[in-house]
């Protein structure tokens, strides 16, 4: 191959990788009370630390600890998800404390067509709104700039917290499944 092919190809390349950290400044979101962040490789250690928080992963990971790799992984695939279709996961952060709290976003579970949203926060930061503030976000999101008709959400049946979230962001329950011997039950909320 002829060398200004090769040196197109790279110019192109970091032009593009312009555009999407361009694009990936329009993902910061703001509550009244949050701002949801796209999460950067940098931050591998932050989001390993909330993976592998005993309260966390009790649900999330069936109280599985991830190891560094496995979660490097995830935000590699996070990235790749933001660049391609303006999606993946958002660290929580508090606007007044600028503390990281947990994460929301939206994944691919199941083998579904379209992703999940997913939240998960520390426990100092549960039972204050700010995972349904967080998830609400991520709705009109969904609804307002994918054009998205409907999102689906999925927890452990024992976890209660996640159910009422589910149910307080106007989402019903429309199944339930054993999945690796647990049950989860699947929720679903349309476009209005």
């Amino acid at each position: 191959m002829p060398w200004n092919e090769w040196t197109d190809g790279i110019a192109k390349h970091k032009i593009e990788k312009l555009n999407l950290a361009r694009d990936g400044m329009s993902l910061i979101f703001e509550t009244h009370r949050l701002l949801l962040k796209p999460i950067l490789e940098s931050n591998l250690n932050t989001l390993h630390s909330i993976f592998i928080n005993s309260y966390v992963r009790k649900y999330l990971c069936d109280d599985k600890v991830l190891s560094l790799q496995q979660v490097k992984e995830m935000l590699i695939e996070s990235q790749k998800l933001f660049d391609e279709r303006r999606f993946g996961l958002w660290f929580i952060e508090t606007k007044d404390e600028k503390e990281i709290i947990g994460f929301v976003g939206l994944w691919y579970f199941f083998d579904e067509e379209q992703p999940q949203l997913v939240y998960a926060l520390l426990p100092e930061a549960t039972k204050k709104g700010y995972a349904t503030e967080a998830a609400t976000k991520i709705l009109e999101y969904c609804f307002n700039e994918l054009g998205y008709q409907y999102l689906l959400a999925s927890c452990d049946k024992p976890n209660l917290e996640s159910r009422k979230l589910a149910q307080r962001i106007g989402m019903r329950e429309v199944e339930e499944r054993i999945v690796n011997g647990n049950p989860l039950l699947f929720f679903r909320v349309e476009r209005l």
